[in-house]
């Protein structure tokens, strides 16, 4: 299934980075969908150095978040104590312009009780953070003056917890660039590269609208490219930031060719045909969630824009049970994000999504073997 889809192809990463500026000419955002071993965090980088290559005015121009953003911070436990746990921070990162200055705290704490139930402390003498947490006195019984509930100092957050804490810093940042924060001054581009690792669905989604709202709001300062492989993050950004400029692709990497770049923001969809790699796993796996059903509706809906049938039930027309099915997927997709609620399917509907999937792909031969293989 081609239809009018677009195909750029490149042989590097670099002339993939000046495509993306060059979107960024003309449009607010720019989403990237691919895969992990693609290399887009490569792609970051490359992004970031084109404004330090040029021949006029050489300088760095745009604030990025990737898998180094995380590796601007690392642990001190304390191995000989065991007490003492902290956080180092690279103070010598731009990163960090306008950290002591700008009372970052605050700020980075109004996103971190968004997501977690830790708290924190930035030094910034010895540039070291420190975390903390309220927790069940194992002494506390009624009839003692003890307290319930007492703060735990020094605490080592999991990986996941120190990703979001780092991430919230992150959008701290953006807001104080949004506000034209003098330190930040110097951001034209925000360059974010998968910002969801190990969240679950639920905060996946808290953070891709969280996001959405903040990058809406500053959309006349700075240009944004977002690229991730997380389906579900993908699809939550391109709902929120569909009524604003932007372009969409789907970044392919072939051996022979270079790099691919699909254009999605013509019918159809490409990153809707690529959802259902996700679909076609939890119909195997049968983790099958409330939010599948909506995805699964998303691909129907623009299989039938691109075929020109007036409703998406027009895709499952002739198939066994067509009317079951056309009811089931506008009940068990009605709502804007009542949809993506991370609640597992009892068995029933495990089962009925698989048969409307099943049914749809023996019904269409989607010609895109890189992505369904």
């Amino acid at each position: 299934m081609s239809g009018n889809i677009k195909i750029f192809k490149y042989k590097t990463l670099r002339n993939v980075a000046v495509r993306l500026r060059d979107d960024l000419n003309n449009h607010h955002f720019v989403l990237l969908f691919a895969y992990n071993g693609t290399g887009k965090t490569r792609l970051s980088m490359e992004f970031k150095d084109q404004s330090k290559k040029r021949k006029k005015n050489p300088v760095t121009d745009t604030l990025y978040y990737n898998a180094f953003t995380e590796d601007l911070f690392h642990w001190n436990n304390d191995l000989e104590n065991d007490t003492e746990r902290h956080l180092m921070i690279n103070r010598n990162s731009r990163f960090f312009e306008g950290f002591r200055e700008l009372a970052l705290e605050e700020k980075i704490f109004a996103f971190l009780e968004r997501y977690a139930d830790f708290d924190f402390r930035i030094d910034y003498e010895n540039w070291t953070i420190v975390f903390s947490k309220q927790v069940k006195n194992p002494r506390y019984k009624p009839e003692t003056e003890e307290l319930e509930y007492i703060i735990q100092d020094h605490i080592k957050v999991s990986r996941g917890e120190e990703n979001i804490f780092i991430w919230c810093i992150f959008l701290a940042i953006c807001e104080l660039t949004i506000d034209d924060a003098e330190s930040y001054s110097w951001v034209k581009n925000i360059y974010i590269d998968d910002p969801i690792s190990s969240l679950d669905d639920n905060n996946t989604i808290a953070v891709a609208s969280d996001l959405a709202q903040l990058l809406k709001k500053g959309k006349d300062k700075v240009k944004v490219v977002i690229s991730s492989h997380h389906s579900l993050f993908f699809n939550v950004m391109y709902n929120e930031l569909r009524n604003i400029e932007h372009k969409s692709h789907f970044l392919h990497k072939n051996s022979s060719e270079g790099y691919i770049l699909r254009a999605t923001d013509d019918t159809p969809f490409f990153h809707h045909v690529a959802l259902l790699t996700e679909l076609k796993k939890v119909s195997t796996t049968q983790k099958v969630n409330t939010y599948h059903f909506n995805m699964l509706r998303s691909i129907l809906e623009k299989t039938s824009t691109f075929f020109g049938y007036d409703e998406f039930s027009k895709c499952i027309y002739g198939i066994e049970d067509e009317v079951l099915f056309s009811r089931a997927l506008n009940l068990l997709s009605h709502g804007k994000y009542s949809i993506y609620q991370p609640v597992e399917m009892n068995e029933d509907n495990k089962e009925l999504f698989n048969r409307i999937l099943n049914a749809f792909l023996e019904k269409f031969e989607f010609q895109l073997p890189e992505i369904l293989a």
